[in-house]
Formats: structure tokens, C-alpha cells, sequence
């Protein structure tokens, strides 16, 4: 069994087109708010209880979604009862992957809320939901222990070939911890846990306030074991099947309440029958020069190709790649030319700290330089992982999916899935390098036994990797990493025989 510090799931902590209606840009943006979700897709759904254009209560579940994922995956963004125009042509939006099994949480689901944590609960609360009539409405109480939503004593269920989807939403973050996710047996005695999200009071979120989110957990994400339940020491669980209890827990931080809603808990089917070695994308932020010098050589012996997020205005500058090396990755490597900001100074100061109009401008600027170059538009990287909301409110997310079919974040609490839960919220790790004292991940956190390739490669799932510079000599920051390092990654990559695909190439998969 893994010895690492593990949360307890018996509520106990253990130890350590065109709009239908004249609407300007930016109050389409602003009515989208932060309520609503980007789920597979590109759909927007938008949190509820009431109808944003006649002020009545939704009663009639056939007319939401079945499930997160259920949206339409063309035309216009449906925001409040207006159509959010859409820039990009269809790209590759990803294709709805069905649940097996499902969960809703409406009437008579016979789930309890409770937990040493709890200060109140409701199992029926039809005032927030976004499928059928209502969803399961918990309350922290503030002291730091866990409250949870669950379900014991279930016929039994075979998680093989399997991942589980989750739909939540917490109304004020303020005051959040952790979420996690127990499947077990025996009263969850024996269980496995996914510690899925660890909030942080100063960086992006991928779980933001008064959202809807969707959450894919894989096998490669199993954070510990207990009870007769193990995992090998590459990351292999002792059993897949034969599970019939299930629990979504939180945490707040011990200075205020959290409430949240629970929508639904989902099984569908993973990747392992596409990428049965899982599958690698090798992406790098700012077009240093550096990749064409440094990285390009290391990959090409193995035949990989790459996703670069470029700064266009960086282009040509010291340091930087040129357009005629850029175009050389893309039409002669195959590399894939995203986008990560027009403007270097956008760039360094975080889409965050902008105003709305501020980052559509620059986001449509890039849109229309990447396509003048004739390089691939699709795909988009936020400066610094900040898909927050800008300085006048509209959240970041929202204005990249007017232009791109897919946005990559920094945030990684669990691998990637196909399809990805949240397009506009991509999960990479980034930091990876093999300085000393400089911070961010060393590379056995991604090369060593039962790391994160060997974890991806057993269980079939999308690890995405993201690089800045590279360096001959020793890193000096954790944006960078030595060639010889890097050369390190990608023969350990090759080793295993994981393939490498752009971001475009993984998207079309399941487009």
C-alpha cells in the first residue's frame, strides 16, 4: 500500500454566427459571467434554477443536458438567452464521449450529504442545478474537516477501460481547500482517493467561484490506497473492479464556510483503446530561440513534432524565433504554430490584469497574425496560465473561446483526457528542469519509476508538458531546462513508447 499521507474518506482528517439579439461585445462577454461552464465541445452551459430570459424556474428536464458534455458542439455560445458570436471557424471541437453510467442526482437518488464538516445539506436543492430539476446543496462548516456527498452498498461496478466525470460547482472559493474523490468497498474501508483540486489563494484555479466545472478522473491520477487496496510502484492499481461505494468530498480551509452543489458523478469510457501507452504533447511558451537550437535536435531523433505558443510581436527579436524559423518547425518539422499573446506587453502583464476589450483586441490581433503567416490558428496558450477574470470582471476563458478551439492553462492537478473536460482550461505541467535551486518539478517527477509517464502509459491518458527556454549550460530559473535534461525527458518518452502528437493532432482524434 502507498505510504504517502493520505485524507481519510470517513469524513476524519488523517494525518499529515450572428447574435439573435443587438448585443455589444463586451456585455455579451459580461452576460456570459462566471456562471457559466465550457465543457466538451466549446458549449457553454450556463449555471441555473432560473431562465436568464424569463425569470421562471426550469422545471422540465428535457430541456438540459444529460450530462456536462451534452451541449451542441457548433454554431454560437448560448449565454444568458443571447449568442455569444463565435470568431473561429469549427475547428476541432471534441466530440461528446457518452457516460456508461450515471449519476444526476435527482429525486430519489438515495446519496446522503454529511460529514464531520457539515453545517447543513440539502439532497433535493432545486435553486442551483444545470440537469433536470435539482442537484444535492452542501455547507461547510468551517472548521477544516471534511464534508462529503455519498453513497455506500451500490451493486458492484467495473471501472476497467473506465474514468469518472464529475459536475460541481462552488458558489464563493474564498474560503476553499480541497476536493477529492474516494471509490471503494467495505464503507469505503478499502478505497482508492483522487485529491483532484488544492486551491490556492494567488494563482489561477482551475475551480473558480460560481462555475460549473467538469472534472475527468483517470487512474493515472490516484493519488494513495488504503485498506486491502494497492498500487504498484509504477502507479498500477490492485483492482479496477468490483467497486460499490463512492464519495465527493471538501475541504474548506478553516476560515469560513464553502458551499457547493454536486450535479453529477459519471463513468465513460477512456482513451486506452486509441493511445494504449497514452499519448504525450510536447508544448513550449514565448518562441524562444532556443527551441529551434536546442529542443528541435533532441526531438527529432525520436521523430517528434511540437506545439509552440507564440508571442507575435516577439517575433524576430533577440532571442527570439524567427517567422522564416517558425515556418520551418511548422512545414518541415510539422510542428504546430499556436498562439500565446500579440503583444509582449499583454504577454507580461497577464491577460488577468487587463481589461476585457484589452485582451479581445489582443487575442483577435493574434487570431489575424497567425493566419496572415498561414500557421495553424486553432490552439491557444494563456501568458502565465491566467485564465482568470480580467480587471473589469469577464473571465479570460470566455474571450479565448470567441477565438480558439482550445486554451492551455499551467494547472496541473490531474492529467489530461480525451476528451478534455474543459478545452478552454488544458492541464499541463510546466517548471519541469534539472537546475538546482531553481524551483518548479525535478525530472523524476515526470521520468521516474511510477511517475507521471509511467502512470500515463498504463492507464492510456494525455500528458501535455509544457517548456519556456532551454539552456546549454546549467538552469538558472524553473522556466528552464538544459538540453541534456530535456534530451533526458524525450528518451524517456521514447523508451516507453508513448507517442507524441501537436495539440491540433490529439483534438482531431475526437473531433
Amino acid at each position: 500500500m502507498s505510504n504517502e499521507p493520505v485524507l481519510s474518506p470517513l469524513g476524519q482528517d488523517a494525518p499529515s454566427a450572428a447574435p439573435a439579439r443587438a448585443v455589444s461585445r463586451r456585455s455579451a462577454l459580461r452576460l456570459a459571467g462566471a456562471g457559466g461552464l465550457l465543457a466538451a465541445g466549446g458549449a457553454l452551459l450556463t449555471g441555473c434554477g432560473d431562465d436568464a430570459a424569463t425569470g421562471s424556474t426550469s422545471t422540465d428536464p428535457s430541456t438540459a443536458p444529460s450530462s456536462a458534455s451534452a451541449a451542441p458542439s457548433t454554431g454560437s455560445a448560448k449565454v444568458a438567452a443571447v449568442d455569444l458570436p463565435l470568431v473561429t471557424p469549427a475547428g476541432h471541437a471534441p466530440s461528446s464521449r457518452r457516460a456508461t453510467w450515471s449519476q444526476q442526482f435527482q429525486a430519489d437518488h438515495g446519496w446522503s450529504a454529511a460529514g464531520a464538516g457539515t453545517a447543513s445539506s440539502e439532497a433535493n436543492d432545486t435553486s442551483m442545478f444545470i440537469t433536470g430539476s435539482q442537484s444535492v446543496r452542501v455547507t461547510t462548516d468551517g472548521s477544516g474537516r471534511q464534508s462529503y456527498v455519498r453513497r455506500v452498498g451500490m451493486p458492484k461496478m467495473d471501472l476497467t477501460g473506465k474514468m469518472i466525470r464529475l459536475t460541481f460547482r462552488v458558489e464563493d472559493v474564498t474560503h476553499l481547500s480541497k476536493l477529492a474523490f474516494y471509490l471503494g468497498t467495505g464503507t469505503l474501508a478499502n478505497n482508492f482517493h483522487w485529491q483532484f483540486h488544492n486551491h490556492s489563494a494567488t494563482a489561477a484555479n482551475y475551480v473558480q467561484s460560481g462555475e460549473w466545472v467538469v472534472v475527468h478522473l483517470q487512474w493515472a491520477d490516484v493519488a494513495a490506497a488504503a485498506g486491502s487496496y494497492d498500487l504498484s510502484p509504477v502507479g498500477v492499481p490492485s483492482t479496477t473492479s468490483g467497486f460499490t461505494d463512492m464519495s465527493f468530498a471538501a475541504y474548506d480551509n478553516a476560515g469560513g464556510p464553502v458551499t457547493f452543489h454536486l450535479q453529477a458523478i459519471e463513468l465513460l469510457p477512456d482513451t486506452r483503446t486509441t493511445f494504449s501507452k497514452g499519448v504525450v504533447s510536447i508544448t513550449f511558451d514565448d518562441s524562444y530561440a532556443s527551441v529551434y537550437n536546442l529542443a528541435l535536435p533532441a526531438m527529432k531523433a525520436h521523430g517528434f513534432a511540437g506545439t509552440m505558443y507564440n508571442i507575435a510581436q516577439a517575433a524576430g527579436t533577440s532571442n527570439y524565433l524567427t517567422l522564416d524559423q517558425m515556418r520551418s518547425l511548422q512545414d518541415s518539422s510539422g510542428w504546430e504554430m499556436g498562439g500565446h499573446a500579440f503583444s509582449t506587453a499583454a504577454h507580461n502583464s497577464g491577460y488577468n490584469q487587463l481589461t476585457s476589450q484589452q485582451v479581445d483586441t489582443d487575442m483577435g490581433q493574434l487570431r489575424d497574425w497567425l493566419n496572415a503567416n498561414k500557421f495553424s490558428n486553432e490552439h491557444f496558450a494563456y501568458p502565465h496560465g491566467s485564465f482568470q477574470q480580467t480587471s473589469d470582471g469577464i473571465p479570460v476563458d470566455r474571450i479565448a473561446s470567441r477565438y480558439f478551439s482550445t486554451a492551455r492553462s499551467i494547472i496541473y492537478e490531474t492529467v489530461e483526457s480525451f476528451v478534455p473536460a474543459m478545452p478552454y482550461r488544458l492541464k499541463a505541467l510546466t517548471g519541469l528542469n534539472d537546475g538546482t535551486g531553481t524551483g518548479g518539478e525535478g525530472l523524476a517527477e515526470v521520468t521516474g519509476q511510477g511517475a507521471k509517464l509511467d502512470r500515463c502509459a498504463q492507464s492510456g491518458d494525455w500528458l501535455i508538458l509544457c517548456f519556456h527556454e532551454l539552456v546549454a549550460g546549467a538552469p538558472s530559473s524553473s522556466t528552464q531546462i538544459s538540453q541534456a535534461g530535456f534530451t533526458k525527458v524525450m528518451e524517456a518518452i521514447a523508451s516507453r513508447g508513448m507517442p507524441v502528437v501537436t495539440v491540433a493532432e490529439a483534438m482531431k482524434h475526437y473531433s
